[in-house]
């Protein structure tokens, strides 16, 4: 599969689009995330070198690079899941009693949403140094560290869906109720920080 990060727009939602089960959710979650990630570090680059935000200067920088590789984190992400969940799609489709099937299938559900649990959580981190920025960035950035705000917290709940749709078929139960706890939290924290980026910037 080509990476993600090498097509145009336009190729991409046409990939989207088409009657295939990758890219989906999970892979558009991932690129919500990475487009949240860029804009955040747009609010930084009008940050560094802000005279009166000299004293936060260093931590401008420092968040820069992390918002560098937060976008590129994403991307990868996004080309995990439309791997992960083709790999899962095709299998399923296989009979039950079929080798294949028995050996990678378990493998395959937790790859599906270990992949998109991780998006999810560094969507998380995203919204956390959204809420950094609000008193450490230029102000006039106040609407686009908002729209941030808002795109991250839509890359966790997006995210979130792709984790409880494989979720069931988890062999563990243990595990399954722990995956169900981390979505919570993360659903739950996420808004949270989303409301609260929002209420500082209005």
């Amino acid at each position: 599969m080509t990476p993600l990060a090498t097509h145009t727009i336009s190729d991409f939602l046409a990939s989207l689009g088409a009657k295939s089960p990758a890219p989906g959710g999970g892979a558009a979650a991932a690129l919500t995330g990475a487009t949240a990630a860029s804009l955040a570090r747009m609010v930084v680059s009008y940050s560094i070198g802000k005279k009166s935000l000299a004293a936060d200067q260093p931590y401008l920088e420092d968040t820069a690079a992390a918002l560098d590789r937060a976008a590129a984190l994403f991307l990868e992400f996004a080309d995990a899941d439309a791997a992960s969940y083709a790999t899962l799609n095709q299998l399923q489709k296989l009979p039950d009693t079929d080798p294949r099937k028995i050996a990678e299938l378990p493998s395959a559900v937790e790859s599906a949403v270990q992949i998109p649990l991780a998006c999810a959580s560094a969507a998380s981190d995203l919204l956390r140094t959204c809420e950094r920025l609000i008193t450490r960035s230029n102000r006039f950035l106040r609407s686009d560290l908002a729209i941030a705000a808002v795109l991250a917290e839509a890359a966790v709940s997006s995210a979130c869906w792709s984790v409880r749709i494989n979720a069931p078929l988890l062999a563990s139960d243990t595990y399954r109720a722990q995956v169900s706890t981390d979505v919570a939290r993360l659903l739950r924290e996420s808004l949270a920080r989303r409301h609260a980026v929002e209420h500082a910037c209005e």
